[in-house]
């Protein structure tokens, strides 16, 4: 594979990013929509990545009927007669498209096809890393070992959320998007609900005051209500195809350099590893820049600590 192709596919994953609780809300519901009380008649397999379990085998789910579905986490459990349960994680690029019955499973980026009676349903997973993941499990104690027991915030109250977010002392980004504390929020609607809060991303918990802590209760249950509706109302009676955290009327999320919309000012952005945390410096963190790890190690003196100091800079460099 050549580095043009290869550099393709990395852009790929990084434009599409995790499904987190909005989108495999409406995954779900998608899915319930058409396939509750469907026999699943055939499972074809053509990734040997995909499947992570071996008891029972894969092939004891055909002819089984869906009963039921829910979210754990970031999974999507399909819940099938004699209590069987597919656990479905899709990670950065898994994706579920809806078919004609019987279609053929994609050479390049096929996992795998579910066939049933009104259709197929078919796993996909875009780049060069295999992360998605299926399993199959026999009985309730075995599902709940899939479960990271992040709370639901849906179902918390504010005395349960402070709690959570104060049993260890972290920034608020790896507080938020540990599946272990919270369930099913990730690194898009994360920088969503802190620019909701006015709040940055890189506030130690322990810090953050009682009223501060009910501001960002009140924007994580406002900015994931506020996206479950409107995904809703994009996807219709559609299938749901355009599952990706990178949307235009977003905030800051994949914003970077874009006017916030509340203040006018630029996204900035703090790159780590695959992922990127976006915020406004104006609305959120007093003006001050966040330090990028690898830019202000490079520029060490002349990394810029503030809007002001920034805009100089490119002021200064126009005029050279």
């Amino acid at each position: 594979m050549g580095k043009v192709v290869r550099s393709a596919l990395r852009m790929v994953g990084r434009m599409l990013n995790m499904p987190e609780l909005p989108d495999i809300t409406i995954y779900i519901e998608a899915l319930q929509a058409r396939l509750l009380h469907q026999p699943l008649e055939k499972i074809r397999l053509t990734s040997p990545f995909l499947l992570r379990s071996f008891e029972p085998p894969l092939r004891t789910a055909e002819g089984k009927k869906v009963v039921g579905f829910q979210r754990i986490g970031k999974r999507i459990v399909f819940e099938l007669e004699d209590e069987l349960f597919l656990i479905f994680h899709l990670m950065i690029a898994g994706r579920f498209h809806w078919k004609k019955q019987g279609v053929a499973v994609p050479r390049k980026f096929g996992h795998a096809a579910f066939d049933f009676p009104v259709g197929t349903l078919l796993l996909t997973e875009m780049g060069t890393k295999k992360r998605a993941s299926l399993h199959l499990v026999h009985g309730r104690e075995r599902l709940a070992e899939h479960d990271p027991r992040g709370l639901e915030i849906f179902d918390a109250d504010l005395s349960a959320f402070r709690a959570a977010l104060r049993r260890e002392n972290h920034t608020l980004k790896r507080t938020l998007t540990d599946p272990h504390v919270f369930s099913g929020i990730g690194n898009a609607y994360s920088d969503e609900i802190f620019h909701r809060a006015k709040l940055s991303p890189v506030r130690q918990t322990k810090q953050l005051t009682d009223a501060e802590i009910e501001r960002l209760y009140q924007a994580t249950k406002d900015c994931l209500s506020a996206w479950i509706e409107r995904l809703r109302k994009d996807t219709g009676e559609k299938f749901p195809e355009r599952v990706t955290a990178f949307r235009d009327d977003m905030a800051v999320h994949g914003k970077f350099r874009k006017p916030c919309p509340v203040c006018g000012a630029p996204v900035q952005r703090i790159a780590h590893a695959e992922n990127e945390t976006n915020y406004c410096a104006k609305c959120q963190t007093g003006g001050r820049l966040l330090a990028d790890r690898s830019l202000s190690r490079l520029l060490k003196a002349d990394w810029p600590r503030t809007l002001e100091e920034m805009e100089e800079g490119r002021n200064a460099r126009s005029e050279e």
